[in-house]
């Protein structure tokens, strides 16, 4: 779902950022790097979310818009603050919206509002809504307009432009002709511009009959008559092709559109495209000069056909990884994208700065989702290459000299494919002599300051060197990414120089293993700077070289060792571990409620009170009327977190009764975290689908365990689920919703985090909370009928 906006765009400079020396990765002795000139220093970010942003610039404040009701604004793009969440009566962009978009939802069948697009009219200089509501599984919408005199609002509403999604009997479809999915737009995902000229225009659209532009009336920004759903762009037969965002740049005088291609979801292969035309109506051609009016899902094949219209447009960004190695500077698991999308861009009319604004999900993080602004270069031929890593402030300079860029770099070789996979970093070395070997052999020509052109395997890319903010390792680092013919980008991320000896050292030192061991361990192969590690046991029975656990009904004691090797340099560590018994199976903690935060067992350490997230202070609980006795009630703004350690292992069971006052997307009931990146969280209402209630789950695999309705609010539900060494069971009411195999194994450790109505990220639980029950092992169906 959306956009673009900067309506005085000036031209754009190339720039990338100032250089760090970086010297070739020498064999056993360290070559000696050119002094460095200072960076900037490092940034400091404050994060927002906002699904499918659209941007609008007034003043000094950039705001983005976007679906469910979201807002956020920024002065710099690295610090943002929430302004508006959620479509509830609250929501302070409309007085209340559930009434004053009554019939938006009632056409649309829904109360889900998708991406808005705003907009300040030149002819009065108020501010223009474009909202859409959609069902999501159908293209049953209705797009309308509200204006406001201030951009965060109350917004009024002007009424419907655009409907799509009629049935038989309720009259044609906007062109007069009875509706056809297949080559009608799904009336959403709307982003309004401005040509050269003045001209007002309106694109927009979302699979179905894909993608299509309206000119609308400068004075009053509705439709001009006579234009039906206006002109076919893109996409057709329900193309997985989305959220369309136009950009004109004085430079080149093309319109550049952005649109999204394949499903928004963390599974679904969510990345960003890009086509360019003279004319604002089209035609649009990608860079191998395909006409994008052709691109279309075969009919003839299954509904959401993807493969046909996989080769098609310059692809931005997809699924990526530049994952953190053992023996690399910084922690976790590195930095990435997940389905990023529906993008929104800025040129700064006094720098030439360009970025790329979009939502994004995360690795190992499921459906989380938070803004991400990367900066943007033109290639050679005119083509936006996006930079790396995050924006960070950028640089002053974009003079690069070739001793400076040599070395080892991080690679990621992005590609079309619409998939889920995640494109991880292999490791390409830039010599001195103009040679690129490693992941890829070819050649490299450094030109105009900080140009980069590739050619490998005769393909030839072209793009920029930068100097971008690497978040793990907290540093400038210097960065290329570039792009042929193909539309295929290509990106590079340097490694810090070290010997061989270095690297082993690092390796060493960086490596760990977890003990008590409760289930099993992820060894790593692979060291920086492709180091090897091999891994033995001292009881390969208990601790398997692979990681693979076997626990028994006593305690194992076992030695690992790890051999580090890079070139002709090794070493060794061992680590000594306890292979933790099983746990007889029966109830770790119960949580009554009755009028406190205590267990029932005094082994067993009371709940504590928390703000609004997971590891905030402050915050007030109360207690009501419950199933049994008492229960305790969450207003919304508090959580309580639970005992460290509650859940160890594989194999568990989780038992409370709910009674949700409102339900929120992504809002949490019961949370349960090894760390930020690996967790389980029962959610009454997840924010994308059907928006049913879900047992959700990040790890290094994902989990979306889908109950198939949502928990009623202002009613009590009995909630159990049971975790089965992978298998996982949902019951509701004591009825079973869901089951499903390869559920994440989270609790590898014994001081897992777990918490009632707060995490780490999302709005607190309002509603009440009664007889939490958690047990080792999975209960039986009998057993939880015993407890509703």
């Amino acid at each position: 779902m959306t956009r673009s906006r900067s309506r005085r765009i000036a031209a754009l400079t190339a720039a990338a950022a100032l250089a760090l020396p970086l010297a070739a990765v020498a064999t056993g002795t360290a070559n000696a790097a050119p002094p460095a000139p200072s960076d900037p220093p490092p940034p400091v970010f404050a994060d927002a979310e906002t699904h499918d942003p659209s941007l609008v610039t007034v003043g000094d404040e950039h705001y983005v818009f976007g679906s469910h009701l979201a807002a956020a604004k920024t002065e710099d793009f690295l610090q943002w603050e929430q302004v508006a969440n959620h479509v509830t009566p609250q929501n302070p962009l409309f007085d209340d919206v559930t009434v004053e978009l009554a019939e938006a939802f009632e056409w649309a069948e829904t109360d889900t509002l998708w991406a808005a697009d705003v907009i300040q009219l030149e002819a009065d200089g108020k501010f223009y809504m474009y909202y859409n509501a959609c069902r999501g599984d159908s293209p049953r919408s209705a797009l309308g307009i509200a204006v406001a005199d201030d951009v965060d609002g109350p917004y009024e509403d002007l009424g419907i432009v655009l409907r799509s999604g009629h049935r038989d009997g309720e009259g044609p479809g906007e062109d007069g002709t009875t509706y056809d999915a297949r080559i009608h737009p799904n009336a959403i995902d709307p982003d309004v511009f401005y040509d050269a000229d003045g001209g007002l225009w309106m694109v927009y659209g979302s699979f179905s009959g894909g993608i299509f532009v309206l000119e609308l009336d400068p004075a009053t920004g509705f439709p001009l008559p006579d234009q039906g759903y206006g002109t076919h762009l893109t996409g057709g037969n329900h193309s997985r092709i989305e959220g369309p965002a136009m950009m004109y740049h004085p430079d080149t005088e093309y319109y550049y559109l952005f649109t999204s291609f394949g499903g928004l979801d963390a599974d679904s292969g969510y990345n960003m495209r890009v086509m360019r035309s003279e004319n604002p109506d089209g035609p649009f051609e990608d860079a191998e000069g395909h006409d994008m009016r052709e691109v279309r899902s075969n009919p003839d094949l299954p509904i959401f056909d993807d493969a046909t219209i996989e080769p098609y447009g310059v692809k931005v960004m997809g699924n990526y990884q530049f994952q953190r190695e053992v023996g690399a500077p910084g922690t976790g698991i590195g930095d990435g994208k997940v389905s990023p999308g529906h993008n929104t861009t800025y040129v700064d009319p006094d720098t030439g700065e360009m970025l790329l604004i979009f939502h994004s999900r995360f690795p190992e993080m499921g459906e989380f989702h938070q803004i991400r602004v990367h900066e943007m270069s033109f290639n050679a031929d005119g083509w936006p290459v996006a930079a790396p890593y995050r924006y960070a402030g950028g640089n002053d300079t974009d003079h690069f000299l070739r001793k400076q860029v040599v070395g080892d770099y991080r690679f990621i070789e992005h590609d079309k494919a619409i998939t889920a996979d995640i494109r991880r970093a292999s490791t390409v070395t830039l010599h001195q002599n103009g040679r690129v070997s490693g992941a890829v052999d070819g050649r490299w020509r450094l030109s105009a300051k900080n140009r980069l052109h590739l050619s490998l395997g005769g393909a030839e890319s072209d793009g920029v060197f930068s100097r971008e903010w690497d978040p793990t390792a907290a540093a400038w680092v210097t960065t290329f990414s570039v792009v042929g013919d193909d539309g295929v980008p290509l990106w590079g991320s340097a490694q810090a120089p070290m010997t061989d000896r270095q690297v082993v050292d690092a390796v060493l030192a960086d490596l760990a293993v977890p003990t008590p061991v409760v289930a099993d361990l992820d060894l790593p192969t692979v060291g920086t700077h492709d180091a090897t590690v091999r891994w033995t046991s001292s009881d390969p029975e208990a601790v398997a070289p692979d990681g693979t656990v076997t626990r028994t009904e006593e305690d194992v004691p076992v030695t690992l060792t790890a051999e580090v090797a890079r070139g002709r340099v090794s070493g060794s560590v061992d680590f000594e571990l306890t292979v933790a018994a099983l746990p007889a199976p029966g109830l770790v903690a119960h949580f009554p409620f009755d009028g406190d935060l205590t267990a029932v067992d005094d082994a067993v350490a009371a709940g504590t009170v928390t703000g609004d997230r997971i590891d905030s202070a402050g915050g007030q609980v109360s207690f009501d009327d419950g199933v049994r006795g008492q229960s305790l009630v969450l207003d919304g703004s508090s959580g309580v977190r639970l005992p460290d350690g509650l859940i160890s292992g594989h194999h568990y069971s989780v038992s409370l009764w709910l009674k949700p006052e409102r339900r929120t997307p992504f809002t949490t009931a019961f949370f349960g975290a090894r760390n930020q990146t690996s967790w389980v969280s029962l959610v009454p209402e997840v924010g994308f689908g059907a928006n049913n209630t879900m047992l959700w789950s990040g790890s290094t695999q994902f989990y979306d365990g889908d109950v198939g309705t949502r928990l009623p609010t202002d009613e009590w539900s009995h909630v159990v689920f049971t975790v089965d060494g992978g298998d996982v069971t949902i019951y509701l009411d004591g009825e079973v919703v869901h089951t499903g195999a390869g559920f994440p194994n989270v609790f590898t450790t014994s001081n897992g985090v777990f918490a009632l109505g707060v995490n780490w990220w999302d709005v607190p639980f309002q509603g009440s909370v009664d007889d939490l029950q958690v047990y080792t092992g999975a209960l039986t169906a009998e057993e939880v009928a015993s407890l509703g």
